[in-house]
Protein backbone atom coordinates (compact mmCIF):
# COMPACT_ATOMS: atom_id res chain seq x y z
CA UNK A 1 0.00 0.00 0.00
CA UNK A 2 2.83 2.39 0.90
CA UNK A 3 4.51 1.70 -2.47
CA UNK A 4 1.35 2.79 -4.31
CA UNK A 5 1.09 6.01 -2.27
CA UNK A 6 4.73 6.82 -2.94
CA UNK A 7 4.29 6.06 -6.64
CA UNK A 8 1.12 8.17 -6.83
CA UNK A 9 2.87 11.06 -5.06
CA UNK A 10 5.81 10.83 -7.49
CA UNK A 11 3.53 10.83 -10.52
CA UNK A 12 1.60 13.80 -9.09
CA UNK A 13 4.79 15.80 -8.59
CA UNK A 14 5.96 14.94 -12.11
CA UNK A 15 2.66 15.95 -13.70
CA UNK A 16 2.46 19.19 -11.73
CA UNK A 17 5.87 20.22 -13.06
CA UNK A 18 4.81 19.85 -16.70
CA UNK A 19 4.06 23.28 -18.15
CA UNK A 20 1.35 23.43 -20.76
CA UNK A 21 2.02 25.90 -23.55
CA UNK A 22 -0.75 28.30 -24.46
CA UNK A 23 -1.99 29.00 -27.97
CA UNK A 24 -2.93 32.66 -28.25
CA UNK A 25 -5.57 33.44 -30.88
CA UNK A 26 -5.16 36.81 -32.62
CA UNK A 27 -8.07 37.88 -34.79
CA UNK A 28 -7.27 39.93 -37.89
CA UNK A 29 -10.23 42.29 -38.25
CA UNK A 30 -11.39 45.00 -40.62
CA UNK A 31 -13.29 46.49 -37.70
CA UNK A 32 -12.97 45.64 -34.02
CA UNK A 33 -13.36 47.10 -30.55
CA UNK A 34 -10.59 49.66 -31.17
CA UNK A 35 -11.83 50.72 -34.59
CA UNK A 36 -10.87 49.85 -38.16
CA UNK A 37 -8.04 47.52 -39.17
CA UNK A 38 -6.98 45.86 -35.91
CA UNK A 39 -5.46 42.78 -34.40
CA UNK A 40 -7.39 41.56 -31.34
CA UNK A 41 -5.62 41.32 -29.02
CA UNK A 42 -2.91 43.69 -30.22
CA UNK A 43 -0.60 43.01 -27.25
CA UNK A 44 0.24 39.61 -25.79
CA UNK A 45 2.37 38.76 -22.74
CA UNK A 46 3.43 35.17 -23.48
CA UNK A 47 5.95 32.55 -22.40
CA UNK A 48 8.63 30.69 -24.34
CA UNK A 49 6.94 27.66 -25.89
CA UNK A 50 3.58 29.36 -26.39
CA UNK A 51 2.21 29.81 -29.88
CA UNK A 52 0.33 32.67 -31.50
CA UNK A 53 -2.22 31.79 -34.16
CA UNK A 54 -3.28 34.63 -36.44
CA UNK A 55 -6.85 34.08 -37.61
CA UNK A 56 -8.20 36.00 -40.63
CA UNK A 57 -11.59 36.49 -38.99
CA UNK A 58 -12.46 39.01 -41.67
CA UNK A 59 -10.88 38.83 -45.16
CA UNK A 60 -8.15 41.03 -46.53
CA UNK A 61 -5.38 40.54 -43.96
CA UNK A 62 -2.11 38.81 -43.27
CA UNK A 63 0.76 39.35 -40.84
CA UNK A 64 4.45 40.10 -41.15
CA UNK A 65 7.07 40.50 -38.44
CA UNK A 66 9.02 43.76 -38.37
CA UNK A 67 11.19 42.69 -35.44
CA UNK A 68 11.72 39.49 -33.47
CA UNK A 69 14.09 38.67 -30.60
CA UNK A 70 17.51 37.25 -31.48
CA UNK A 71 17.03 33.58 -32.37
CA UNK A 72 13.30 33.90 -33.06
CA UNK A 73 12.40 33.31 -36.70
CA UNK A 74 10.62 36.15 -38.47
CA UNK A 75 7.46 35.47 -40.43
CA UNK A 76 5.23 36.51 -43.29
CA UNK A 77 1.88 34.76 -43.50
CA UNK A 78 -0.18 34.23 -46.63
CA UNK A 79 -3.13 36.45 -47.43
CA UNK A 80 -6.41 35.33 -45.77
CA UNK A 81 -4.84 32.23 -44.19
CA UNK A 82 -4.47 31.14 -40.59
CA UNK A 83 -0.84 31.24 -39.50
CA UNK A 84 0.86 30.02 -36.31
CA UNK A 85 4.11 31.31 -34.82
CA UNK A 86 5.95 29.31 -32.14
CA UNK A 87 7.56 31.61 -29.57
CA UNK A 88 11.07 30.23 -29.07
CA UNK A 89 12.98 33.13 -27.48
CA UNK A 90 12.43 35.89 -24.92
CA UNK A 91 11.98 39.47 -26.06
CA UNK A 92 9.69 41.68 -28.07
CA UNK A 93 8.21 41.00 -31.49
CA UNK A 94 6.61 43.77 -33.53
CA UNK A 95 4.31 42.79 -36.39
CA UNK A 96 1.82 44.39 -38.77
CA UNK A 97 -0.65 43.76 -41.59
CA UNK A 98 1.19 44.98 -44.73
CA UNK A 99 -1.85 46.32 -46.61
CA UNK A 100 -3.11 48.13 -43.49
CA UNK A 101 0.05 49.42 -41.83
CA UNK A 102 -0.84 53.00 -42.74
CA UNK A 103 -4.06 52.51 -40.72
CA UNK A 104 -2.20 51.36 -37.62
CA UNK A 105 -2.81 47.60 -37.88
CA UNK A 106 0.12 46.71 -35.65
CA UNK A 107 0.70 44.31 -32.76
CA UNK A 108 3.29 43.37 -30.15
CA UNK A 109 4.18 40.04 -28.57
CA UNK A 110 6.26 40.13 -25.39
CA UNK A 111 7.83 36.86 -24.35
CA UNK A 112 9.36 37.05 -20.88
CA UNK A 113 11.68 40.02 -20.39
CA UNK A 114 11.89 42.81 -22.98
CA UNK A 115 15.63 42.32 -23.48
CA UNK A 116 15.62 43.74 -27.02
CA UNK A 117 13.97 47.05 -26.06
CA UNK A 118 16.53 49.22 -27.93
CA UNK A 119 16.01 47.30 -31.19
CA UNK A 120 12.25 47.38 -30.61
CA UNK A 121 12.30 51.17 -30.18
CA UNK A 122 14.10 51.57 -33.52
CA UNK A 123 11.67 49.26 -35.34
CA UNK A 124 8.72 50.94 -33.63
CA UNK A 125 9.86 54.40 -34.75
CA UNK A 126 10.30 53.17 -38.34
CA UNK A 127 6.79 51.71 -38.40
CA UNK A 128 5.15 54.64 -36.62
CA UNK A 129 6.40 57.00 -39.34
CA UNK A 130 4.34 54.99 -41.86
CA UNK A 131 1.08 55.09 -39.87
CA UNK A 132 -1.25 57.83 -41.12
CA UNK A 133 -4.51 56.85 -39.39
CA UNK A 134 -4.69 55.87 -35.71
CA UNK A 135 -1.03 56.58 -34.78
CA UNK A 136 -2.09 56.86 -31.12
CA UNK A 137 -2.99 53.16 -31.24
CA UNK A 138 0.70 52.31 -31.48
CA UNK A 139 1.51 54.31 -28.36
CA UNK A 140 -1.25 52.50 -26.45
CA UNK A 141 0.16 49.13 -27.52
CA UNK A 142 3.72 50.17 -26.62
CA UNK A 143 2.60 51.41 -23.18
CA UNK A 144 1.68 47.83 -22.23
CA UNK A 145 5.26 46.54 -22.51
CA UNK A 146 6.58 45.51 -19.10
Amino acid sequence: MMVFKTLALGVGVLLSSIVVAKDWQVKMLSYGEKGPMVFEPDYIQADVGDTVTFVPTQPGHHTKSQLTPAGQAGWTSKFNQTYTVELTHEGLSLYFCPPHLMMGMVGVIQVGEAGNQAQFDQAYDAIKDKVVVNPERLDLIKSQIQ
